[in-house]
């Protein structure tokens, strides 16, 4: 990239910083107003920024500069637009609508590929077509003014709930996981989980366990945790002796796990906060000791993997010093606390309490591991965090934006009380079976789409059926979510273990299967808070919750070792069969 360049790229990461923060301040900003503008500003940075060849970048500049004349279009009649109640009245308004759609389909192409943007326009022919299919499935059609203007200059469909999460809240807590990333707080982690656990048997993979736990949980991607912590990890394990295809499953499923470990959780833990109404705290409350469970199931798993190979800890001219340890771990730890100690004591809202954390994180980019300031450096690390938080921004709302017109066709349509109905018939009305129906589903989705928007669409076809059999609405989304990340270790799509195999060097399906072992957890847990709901109260009822989680932890390691160790055949089959009756069996005796 050239300076010039990278000075237009900086600017407008800045602005992007500069106008999300803004709004945490500015008071009561009209809908129509802000979630166009965020469009606005995360157009540049798919069409142009990503374009890799000479033809990507000249239609890239004609689409931003298309959907720049409309989003602004929205924002800049946003008074006179709230007034027509999601009618178009003219031509124009018609061509701004369609205009908007293809733009919005565009942006999720060339951000995440195909799939998500084929189901939106499936959607979308459903809605202008769908009068046209026979039996309880059709619709009575709508007027097409109406159904493109709900979905376009009305708070529904593209600029609905969604996008409002992804302007105020996700935003946001992408620009503190930038700034945090832009400084020492990476190696950071790195130090703290090589000193807490390098030396111990398997320590490589544990080290890698414990970072990207403590990565994930600010970047909320798979992948990008696979290619952050993973290039510092997998060398390590490889040198060790690791076999390669256990290298890469560790890091992938550690990596995984990212999204469902507070307090960040990825954009889907703030878009639960909008589906459910339930407040962040509450919701990161009730992910953590699942979240901890599933790490803890890896950890176990890397022992078990022991018996098998000789998985030898880190040498000591690996380790860092402890004074290392103390001053880099301050760099992730400082803005922690912060956003932590202003959600829970200050009460003030996630988003403001980010605001705070990101000014201690500024704030410590400053100075480097060795408390030095240099002023270099400083610059650079802030032009990265502008870039980056540019970035990331874009990625979410063009994933958000998409989900956002699927959400809005099932709304208007009636498809989504459909779909919840069949799976009701489908189950017999029972819970277990809609359970299994609603994990293939979210499967099968999350092959193709990113684990938010499969949670999202998921949820709103599925979640009211599981509330209808029984299940708290948190369970619910809960269980939706964890299923949702199940392909990112799950054949034949599984992009976290893509990456790692890449890296690492060996097949890709010889990585899947040593991962399924080892993410064992990520299947089962969902299950288990359904069937001991304590898992998750550690809000309400938190001596239960514990004894849930050991309870679970115990059960869940038998089961690990059942499937993993080297034993005999009869006593795998028994450790997995008392690992499942304690989780499943168990609870439902003492309920």
């Amino acid at each position: 990239m050239s300076a010039p360049g990278r000075v237009l790229w900086v600017a407008l990461g800045a602005a992007s910083i500069a106008f999300h923060l803004g709004l945490i301040f500015s008071g009561l900003i009209p809908n129509l107003l802000s979630r166009p503008v965020h469009m606005l500003l995360a157009l540049p940075w798919i069409f142009i920024f990503n374009a890799k060849t000479r033809g990507q970048m000249i239609s890239g500049i004609i689409l931003t500069l298309m959907g720049g004349a409309v989003t602004l279009y929205v924002a800049l009649n946003e008074a006179s637009l709230g007034d027509q109640y999601g009618f178009l009245n003219s031509d124009l308004q018609v061509a701004v609508a369609f205009t908007l759609i293809a733009v919005v389909l565009e942006m999720a192409r060339r951000a995440v590929g195909w799939p998500l943007p084929l189901v939106a326009l499936l959607a979308l022919l459903y809605g202008l077509f769908g009068q046209y299919l026979p039996g309880e499935f059709g619709h009575p059609g709508i007027p097409l003014n109406s159904f493109m203007g709900n979905l376009t200059i009305a708070e529904g469909g593209i600029w609905g709930k969604l996008t409002g999460v992804s302007v105020s809240i996700v935003a946001i807590f992408v620009i503190f996981g930038a700034i945090l990333n832009a400084g020492e707080a990476g190696q950071g982690f790195m130090n703290l989980a090589t000193a807490a656990a390098g030396r111990l048997r398997g320590g490589a993979a544990k080290v890698s366990t414990l970072s990207s736990a403590l990565f994930g949980s600010i970047s909320g991607s798979a992948s990008a945790n696979v290619a952050s912590t993973g290039a510092i990890t997998l060398p390590a394990m490889t040198r060790l002796g690791y076999p390669r295809s256990f290298a890469g499953a560790v890091e992938a499923v550690a990596s995984s796990g990212g999204q469902i470990m507070p307090p960040l959780m990825g954009a889907g833990a703030f878009v639960m906060v909008e589906l459910t109404g339930i407040p962040y705290t509450s919701i990161m409350a009730a992910a953590l000791l699942p979240a901890l469970l599933y790490f803890v199931t890896v950890w176990l798993g890397i022992n078990a993997f022991s018996h098998r190979y000789d998985l030898k800890g880190l040498p000591d001219e690996a380790q860092p010093d402890r004074k290392a340890v103390l001053i880099t771990s301050a760099f992730f730890a400082v803005p922690f606390l912060v956003l932590l100690e202003r959600m829970f004591i200050g009460g003030y809202t996630p988003q403001y309490a980010a605001t705070i954390a990101i000014v201690a994180a500024a704030a410590l980019l400053l100075i480097n591991g060795k408390l030095q300031f240099n002023l270099k450096t400083t610059l650079s690390r802030l032009e990265d965090a502008c870039i980056n938080t540019g970035k990331q921004v874009s990625m979410i709302a063009s994933i958000i934006l998409c989900a956002s017109i699927i959400i809005g066709v099932l709304g208007a349509t009636g498809l989504g009380v459909k779909i919840t109905s069949l799976i009701l018939s489908g189950s017999g009305e029972m819970l277990w079976p809609a359970l299994l129906l609603t994990a293939g589903a979210c499967l099968i989705l999350g092959m193709e789409v990113p684990t938010t928007a499969a949670y999202v669409i998921c949820i709103s076809v599925a979640g009211p059926a599981l509330q209808q059999l029984g299940l708290a609405p948190l369970q619910a989304h809960l269980f939706v979510f964890w299923f949702a990340l199940l392909s990112t270790i799950t054949p034949p799509v599984c992009g976290a273990v893509f990456i790692a195999a890449g890296m690492v060097g060996e097949n890709w399906l010889k990585v899947s299967v040593k991962a399924m072992a080892l993410g064992l957890g990520l299947y089962i847990i969902p299950l288990a808070l359904v069937a001991n709901p304590s898992l998750i109260a550690l809000e309400e009822t938190p001596t239960a919750a514990i004894i849930a989680f050991l309870q679970i932890g115990v059960f869940l390691g038998m089961i690990s070792y059942g499937v993993i160790a080297p034993l005999k055949p009869v006593l795998r089959a028994l450790l997995v069969a008392l690992g499942a009756v304690g989780i499943f069996v168990i609870p439902f005796a003492f309920n």
